[in-house]
């Protein structure tokens, strides 16, 4: 597999303190690739490093099989969490001036911004001054001047901050359709069901060490339990409870929504098989509910975080 970016024994430290301990990633190409971390965990540390904002006291990184360079920051567009358009100036004037920066010529910035305006309906906001905007409106303005010079590598910080609802489904989309057309992310958030919906790949930075790297779908199944949800329609519910003891690691009451007024249990494999547990059931009542519990994002994040 192919990488566009790699992280190389990194580190990173502001006097005494370690921001950065021997860290290494990473990210495949064409993939969305979650950064995950609690506050301090050293993301925004890794981030600016990528962005040449400040330099490893250690480690190297290369960007598309290239030490990392000044002029490769024209491959990159970094949305920050804290958003730095100039208040005073123009979104027009802001906009041409930000993607001349990135390399475009001011033809072809002007061609892609009418793009991207059109895209997003905001054609009538040329000539309005950012203080003018909404914060959600900003935001939009402030993603489009980190796409439109078609970078290799996009970075997302925090990207639906601001964002209603509508708003957010459609950023969401876009970085979708960036993903289709050949772009890496980095997308970097607290917001775990966006990871769940949006990640190919994940890593996970705690006190400043990498904690976990790989496939979402691969680590799900490294914190599997092998635990299922059942709900069970039977006239015999102590006997069913108490055979399900004997015979099952572990049988905890379930709180899923349903339309039935069933029983409704976690119940975890010894060396038994599903297929086993689902006879069982079946012999004892109506099954109505029967779900393997895959363990979230969310819930991996805070186990790894707490275990540490």
């Amino acid at each position: 597999m192919s990488h566009i970016l790699e992280v190389k024994n990194v580190v990173k430290q502001y006097g005494d303190y370690t921001a950065l301990n021997n860290v290494s990633l990473s990210v495949p190409k064409g993939s969305i690739y979650g950064l995950l971390g609690p506050n301090g965990a050293g993301k925004t540390s890794l981030i600016r490093i990528i962005n040449q904002i400040t330099m490893p006291d250690s480690g190297e990184v290369f960007l598309d099989g290239e030490k990392l360079q000044p002029h490769h920051i024209q491959h990159i567009g970094y949305l920050p969490e804290e958003r730095g358009l100039y208040k005073s100036m123009k979104v027009g004037e802001q906009c041409l001036y930000l993607a001349q920066l990135k390399g475009l010529s001011k033809t072809e910035a002007k061609k892609q911004l009418i793009h991207w305006f059109e895209r997003f309906g905001i054609e009538g906001w040329w000539d309005k001054k950012i203080q003018e905007l909404s914060k959600g409106m900003a935001q939009k303005v402030q993603f489009v001047v980190t796409v439109l010079h078609q970078p290799k590598l996009l970075i997302f910080d925090e990207p639906f901050s601001g964002f209603d609802p509508v708003n957010a489904a459609l950023i969401k989309d876009e970085i979708l359709e960036l993903k289709k057309n050949g772009a890496t992310i980095i997308f970097s958030t607290h917001r775990m069901e966006s990871v769940e919906e949006l990640c190919d790949d994940i890593a996970l930075i705690h006190k400043s060490n990498k904690m976990l790297e790989g496939k979402l779908t691969d680590i799900k199944r490294q914190f599997k339990t092998h635990t299922f949800e059942v709900g069970i329609a039977t006239s015999n519910t102590e006997g069913l409870l108490a055979q399900l003891s004997q015979n099952y690691n572990s049988v905890q009451p379930a709180f899923f929504k349903s339309l039935n007024h069933e029983l409704k249990l976690e119940i975890e494999l010894g060396n038994q098989s599903s297929n086993d547990l689902l006879q069982f059931l079946t012999s004892h009542g109506i099954v109505t509910h029967f779900v393997e519990k895959i363990p979230t994002a969310n819930e991996i994040f805070i186990q790894t975080v707490n275990e540490k």
